[in-house]
C-alpha cells in the first residue's frame, strides 16, 4: 500500500492489553463470547426480519441493516485482537493493519448516518403518521441504505489514503488493540500536521452533523409525542424511541471522547477502554436493547429460536 522508498515497516505490533499469560486467556474468553454473542444475536434479528413478513417496513429494513453493519464493525477488530491474546508476536503486517483502519472508521461512519436514517423514520412515523407511507416508500428506503453505506465508506477514504503513503521507519509499536489514527500518525517519521487535522476535522464534522440532526429529530417526536391524547399511545411511543434513544447515547457517548473532545490529557490505558466500549461492548448490547424492548421483535425472534430446533431435531 505504502509506495514510499523511505518506509521500512513492513508490519507493525499492537501491543493490546498486556500482562501474565493468565490474564491473557481472560480477556481471550471474555472477548470471544462477546464476538459469539454480538454475530448470534444480530444473526437473530437479520432472520426475524427476512422471514416474519410482519417486519418488512422500513423501519425493520433499517434494523436489519444495522445488525449486518454490526457483525462487520466487530468483525474487523476483534478476530485480530483473540488471535493477539494468544500470540507472542502481536504482529499485524502494514497492509492489514490499514485495512483494519479503514473498514473500523467506514463501518463506524456508516453507522452514524444509518442512526441519523432511523431517526428521520421515527420523526416520520410519529410527527407525520398519516404522511408515512406515501414519504417513506420502498424506494426511499432503498436509497437511504444506499446513501448510507456510500457517503460511510467514502467519508474518511482520501484522508486514510494519505495517511498511508507517510513514511515509516520504525518503531513499529503500537500501544493499542487496533489501528487507530493517533498511534499510527506518532509513528510516522515525517510530520503531517495537515492530514491529522483533515482526518479529525472530516471525523468531528461527521459526529456533531449526525448526533444534532438525530437530537433534533427526537426534540420533536418528543413534542409531538407529549400531545397524543392517551397514555397508551404515549407509552407505545415512547417504547418504540426509547430503544433507538439508548444506542444512541451508548455510541455517541463514548466516540464524541475520542474523537471531539480533548483527549490528551487521558491515559492510553482509557482510550483503549474507550474504545473497546463502543468497538465490542455496544454492538453485542444492541440486538437486546432492540428486542427486548419491541413485541413484534420479541415474537419474531422466538419464531427464529422454534425453527432452528425444528432443524435441528429434525
Amino acid at each position: 500500500m505504502n509506495k514510499s522508498g523511505i518506509s521500512t515497516v513492513t508490519q507493525f505490533v499492537l501491543l493490546g492489553f498486556p500482562g501474565p499469560w493468565k490474564m491473557q486467556i481472560i480477556f481471550f474468553s471474555l472477548i470471544l463470547l462477546i464476538y459469539i454473542l454480538t454475530v448470534t444475536g444480530n444473526i437473530a434479528i437479520i432472520c426475524a426480519v427476512r422471514w416474519d413478513h410482519r417486519l418488512h417496513t422500513p423501519m425493520y429494513v433499517f434494523l436489519a441493516n444495522f445488525s449486518f453493519l454490526e457483525i462487520w464493525y466487530v468483525t474487523c477488530t476483534v478476530p485480530n485482537m483473540l488471535v493477539n491474546f494468544l500470540s507472542k508476536t502481536k504482529a499485524i503486517s502494514f497492509s492489514g493493519c490499514f485495512t483494519q483502519f479503514y473498514f473500523f472508521f467506514s463501518l463506524g461512519t456508516t453507522e452514524c448516518f444509518f442512526l441519523c436514517v432511523m431517526a428521520y423514520d421515527r420523526y416520520l412515523a410519529i410527527c407525520r403518521p398519516l404522511h408515512y407511507p406515501t414519504i417513506m416508500t420502498g424506494k426511499l428506503c432503498a436509497i437511504l441504505v444506499s446513501l448510507c453505506w456510500l457517503t460511510g465508506f467514502l467519508g474518511h477514504s482520501v484522508p486514510i489514503l494519505f495517511i498511508s503513503q507517510l513514511p515509516y521507519c520504525g518503531p513499529n509499536i503500537i500501544d493499542h488493540f487496533l489501528c487507530d489514527v493517533d498511534p499510527l500518525m506518532a509513528l510516522s517519521c515525517a510530520s503531517s500536521p495537515i492530514i491529522e487535522h483533515v482526518f479529525h476535522s472530516v471525523s468531528s464534522l461527521i459526529i456533531i452533523l449526525t448526533i444534532l440532526y438525530i437530537l433534533g429529530s427526537y426534540t420533536l417526536v418528543l413534542r409531538a409525542v407529549l400531545r397524543v391524547p392517551s397514555s397508551a399511545g404515549r407509552r407505545k411511543a415512547f417504547s418504540t424511541c426509547g430503544s433507538h434513544l439508548v444506542v444512541v447515547s451508548l455510541f455517541y457517548g463514548t466516540i464524541m471522547v475520542m474523537y471531539v473532545s480533548p483527549t490528551s490529557g487521558n491515559s492510553v490505558a482509557m482510550h483503549k477502554i474507550i474504545t473497546l466500549i463502543y468497538s465490542v461492548v455496544t454492538p453485542v448490547l444492541n440486538p437486546l436493547i432492540y428486542s427486548l424492548r419491541n413485541r413484534d421483535m420479541k415474537f419474531a425472534l422466538r419464531q427464529v429460536i422454534c425453527a432452528m430446533r425444528i432443524m435441528q431435531t429434525s
